[in-house]
């Protein structure tokens, strides 16, 4: 998806080559080693990663730590051959892009790059950094902006992974997050609000500077809302359907 945007947006062009390949680098490693549990998982159940990590995005923190792990093995490091001074700028870049992706951070993120984005600056280097981080979260989200053939399946695997883990919280006796939870989410509850509060104002705000994502990439994700939202009216019939008539008052109230 990033090598996507990147032509979409032109940002060769706009970009220094170092970014861009921060950029990529930080996309192919910042999932690397994940256990399948998200933060609040780790945190709340006290995990080796949370303890280690004191709490502060723990899994994002990983797998940074797993991505200069693999670039010390000599024949992994395709960093090479780049003098020490660029490499701690390497290094310092892609743990930023990475620990960018936690989304207990989305707001704070994406309320800084709106602030910049209607007099953005390549030049700056506040403003570039802004931009990369919106990119990475993007990319980091983007599984609705691609066609439904190829979103939907991998929307499949996700709400297994959450439902996996609300199971486990119960049997730990841990929170649950209602969005997780196997007996409270459907595919299409779990979508509707997800696009329309957090996808679809995310690339809004990029399409703002880059407007050619708004016919591409943010009229895929209206296209994925509506959807979902038909989905969800099906579903409702086809409960309401098989409501015995006594009780369906009662439901609707």
């Amino acid at each position: 998806m990033m090598y996507g945007m990147i032509h979409l947006c032109n940002l060769q062009e706009k970009m220094s080559r170092f970014n861009l390949g921060l950029l990529i680098t930080a996309c192919i490693c910042h999932d690397l080693d994940h256990p399948g549990y998200n933060n609040a998982y780790q945190i709340n159940a006290k995990t080796e990663l949370a303890i280690r990590y004191n709490d502060q995005s723990p899994l994002e923190n990983h797998h940074a730590a797993v991505c200069f792990q693999i670039l010390s093995q000599p024949e992994c490091n395709i960093f090479g051959n780049v003098s020490d001074v660029d490499f701690n700028r390497v290094r310092v870049g892609i743990i930023a892009l990475i620990l960018a992706t936690d989304m207990a951070r989305h707001a704070e993120i994406l309320e800084k790059f709106k602030v910049n984005v209607d007099h953005f600056d390549y030049k700056s280097e506040d403003h570039i950094t802004a931009l990369k981080m919106i990119l990475i979260k993007c990319c980091d989200i983007s599984n609705e902006v691609r066609p439904m053939a190829e979103s939907e399946p991998w929307l499949d695997c996700l709400l297994e992974e959450y439902f996996n883990q609300s199971d486990r919280e119960k049997a730990e006796g841990l929170p649950v997050a209602p969005f997780m939870d196997r007996e409270k989410v459907t595919k299409p509850t779990a979508q509707i609000g997800f696009i329309k509060f957090v996808l679809v104002p995310l690339f809004d705000a990029v399409a703002r500077l880059f407007p050619q994502i708004d016919g591409t990439m943010v009229e895929s994700l209206r296209q994925a809302q509506h959807h979902y939202e038909r989905m969800k009216l099906e579903d409702d019939a086809k409960k309401a359907h098989a409501t015995p008539p006594d009780k369906r008052g009662s439901i609707v109230a």
